[in-house]
């Protein structure tokens, strides 16, 4: 095998590091850095496609190492960072076993939704435009922007989110991962702004509201993601 056939797994091990390195983080109590990795890891989950596309270095092991990596980083990692925020909630319920307070497991749901996600998506050769389900990487960001939005504001550490709020986020992106509501892709034939009309305009939102608002927009940026797909994905396709 030539040294290019490696170049996408190296990179998809870029993902799997920075998905560890968010565990670490937050094991250290470092929620922001433990956010930005999730970030990284989704930069170099891109760049590997990306890689692989332009190498012509697809292969079988590529495409497994590349699910078995978003696992990590789009599924343990976010869990654990919902499980912090769930566990320093201002009404967090008590039920201890062996005295551990049991209630923000219920976080792990998401790394037990991603996985199902991900193993469907490998069998279905129908997702090529737009998903079945939002993808994993989607609930990840989505739960990453959430302490780097507190952080902006300095509630971060203030308990400043209900248990409850975050049990829903959990449970709704868990559901929306498994479910058959489309989501659009960013995989664009051209870069022509007709077909890809609502790919542009979630784009010059995101970019609009990232210099105007800074990390505060990212949470409201990924529901108008799921939204605009709702309505509009099919027109991607």
């Amino acid at each position: 095998m030539h040294l290019k056939q490696h170049i996408p797994n190296a990179i998809t091990c870029g993902n799997l590091v920075s998905g560890c390195l968010s565990i670490l983080f937050l094991t250290h109590n470092m929620p922001v850095k433990a956010a930005i990795m999730i970030f990284v890891a989704g930069l170099f989950d891109f760049l590997d496609g990306f890689a692989a596309r332009l190498l012509h270095a697809h292969s079988p092991i590529g495409a497994d190492l590349d699910s078995l990596s978003d696992v990590v980083s789009f599924g343990v990692a976010p869990g654990f960072i919902m499980y912090w925020l769930m566990s320093r909630s201002f009404d967090l319920p008590q039920w201890c076993i062996a005295g551990i307070n049991m209630l923000p497991c219920l976080a792990f749901l998401l790394p037990v939704f991603s996985a199902i996600r991900l193993a469907k998506f490998n069998i279905d050769s129908t997702q090529k435009t737009t998903f079945r389900g939002i993808p994993a990487p989607g609930m990840a960001i989505f739960i990453a922007s959430l302490p780097l939005a507190l952080s902006q504001v300095h509630h971060l550490k203030d308990g400043v989110l209900s248990y409850w709020a975050c049990l829903g986020i959990a449970l709704i992106f868990s559901f929306m991962m498994v479910s058959r509501l489309r989501f659009f892709s960013f995989k664009m034939k051209s870069a022509k702004w007709n077909g890809n009309e609502v790919r542009w305009i979630f784009l010059l939102v995101t970019i609009t509201s990232f210099v105007i608002f800074k990390w505060i927009s990212l949470p409201f940026v990924m529901m108008f993601y799921v939204l605009l797909s709702i309505f509009f994905a099919e027109k991607t396709e």
